[in-house]
């Protein structure tokens, strides 16, 4: 099972102290101080990697602060931060209800939404969340996501894969992301805690 213990940098770089669980994180060395500084300040470089989140009405252009292989982290101001592994949001840090780690059990076939096209595919991983204030009483722990995922052609030849996971004692889970001729995401919208709406992630 693959995972993703991400909890200890987000709450770090969304405003907590510096923890001795630093070193064992999958990202390796400190993120960039000076693009957590740039995304607080509003002052972001016109070369410096960025996408834009939307949940509900607040919008906002997120920093790229951290990044090893497809994992990545964004930071946009308030605290907010986003880990990614490719397009898929696996962890969350500043907002009402936080994602704190995710699990795949086997390969994610987001990976290739170019194969969905010939066939559905079926993935399952295990979310942990819990609420902003990290109280015990809010935690919840191994949230099964049982997925199916299938892709479909646009009218301007794009691809688009829906993702539709049951998750027990949840309404049903819909996943959208959008994918160019090469198989590359640039734009998603996807569940990110309990009671949230859909993040929308514009990687353009």
């Amino acid at each position: 099972m693959r995972t993703i213990p991400v909890l200890m940098t987000l709450l770090f770089l969304a405003g907590c102290e510096a923890n001795s669980f630093w070193p064992a994180l999958p990202f390796s060395g400190e993120p960039d101080r000076m693009a957590i500084a740039a995304a607080e300040s509003g002052e972001i470089e016109p070369d410096a990697q960025q996408i834009r989140f939307r949940i509900g009405r607040r919008q906002a252009t997120a920093v790229l602060i951290q990044r090893q292989g497809e994992r990545r982290m964004w930071r946009a101001p308030g605290g907010v931060v986003v880990a990614t592994d490719g397009a898929r949001v696996v962890a969350t840090a500043g907002l009402p209800q936080i994602v704190t780690g995710t699990r795949f059990d086997g390969p994610d076939p987001l990976e290739d939404p170019r194969a969905l096209l010939d066939r559905s595919a079926e993935a399952r991983r295990l979310v942990d969340v819990s609420g902003a204030s990290r109280d015990p009483a809010s935690m919840r722990f191994g949230l099964a996501f049982d997925c199916r995922l299938r892709a479909d052609r646009t009218e301007d030849n794009d691809i688009v894969v829906v993702e539709r996971c049951r998750v027990p004692g949840q309404s049903t889970v819909t996943n959208r992301f959008w994918a160019d001729e090469n198989g590359r995401i640039g734009y998603a919208e996807q569940w990110a805690g309990p009671g949230m709406g859909l993040l929308a992630l514009d990687f353009d």
